[in-house]
């Protein structure tokens, strides 16, 4: 995939833990703009491929180019990588979504206490303000999260599984706030497992199997034929393998 406008470059990018490549040979681009798929397998690389892309995992080889500022990524990590039990207000949490401008002591100002409200409000979480994050529920944790987002005001938008284990009312309202993002014109990369919402909502989807298996248009890539291919990779894959070198002629 190409585009004259392109967020994220990936040159022939290996990506793993010690010399273990949990993903590689990536090439190719995801477009300004783009609302991007990522599928495959359990244990499919997914999302040390969004640790790449944000910087918390270097690749082994290759790079991954992005257009803009790393601080013009905002990222959702998975549900399970998020400490609950830190004793936070859903007010202070969305607010850490200011960081970037105002720094961890900027403090906040009147016309960011709006915006904070504002991005409450989008996510239906008005009232909320005062609430131990501890004390929420799945769904009103993901909703808390996502008005995170909103405040961080990114070009490239990373979701790991946004959408696991929350109710469907829930799935439903963030949805259209991804839908909002693409409209925006954002750039959208989001790991799922559930392959009709893929199908229902994501244009463009990248199937991987610890590499590359199809990358396009979603009706063409999540193919009964590709689908299968990429089970059998995964299942076949050597996890004590090292690193297979490019070689270039």
């Amino acid at each position: 995939m190409s585009s004259a406008s392109t967020a994220i470059r990936f040159d022939e990018v290996t990506l793993g833990y010690g010399r273990r490549p949990a993903v590689h040979h990536l090439d190719g681009d995801i477009p300004a703009g783009s609302l991007i798929a990522v599928v495959g397998p359990n244990g499919a690389g997914k999302s040390t491929l969004l640790k790449g892309i944000v910087g918390t995992l270097k690749p082994l080889e290759g790079r991954i180019d992005l257009k803009g500022p790393a601080s013009g990524i905002a990222y959702l990590p998975q549900a399970a990588e998020i400490d609950r039990s830190f004793p936070l207000s859903v007010y202070d949490l969305v607010a850490m979504g200011l960081w970037s401008r105002s720094g961890l002591f900027g403090g906040v100002a009147r016309q960011d206490r709006t915006r904070i409200e504002d991005a409450l409000a989008a996510v239906g979480l008005t009232g909320f303000e005062r609430r131990p994050i501890s004390t929420l529920s799945g769904g009103q944790m993901q909703r808390a999260l996502f008005a995170r987002l909103l405040l961080q005001d990114a070009p490239v938008i990373l979701l790991d599984e946004p959408f696991t284990a929350i109710d469907a009312k829930t799935t439903a309202d963030l949805l259209d706030l991804v839908r909002r993002w693409h409209d925006e014109a954002r750039t959208v990369v989001a790991v799922l497992h559930d392959l009709d919402m893929v199908r229902r909502t994501f244009p463009q989807t990248l199937l991987i199997a610890r590499e590359p298996v199809a990358w396009g248009e979603t009706g063409e890539v999540l193919s009964p034929e590709n689908l299968l291919k990429a089970r059998r990779m995964v299942e076949a894959y050597d996890p004590h393998a090292d690193v297979c070198h490019r070689h270039v002629a």
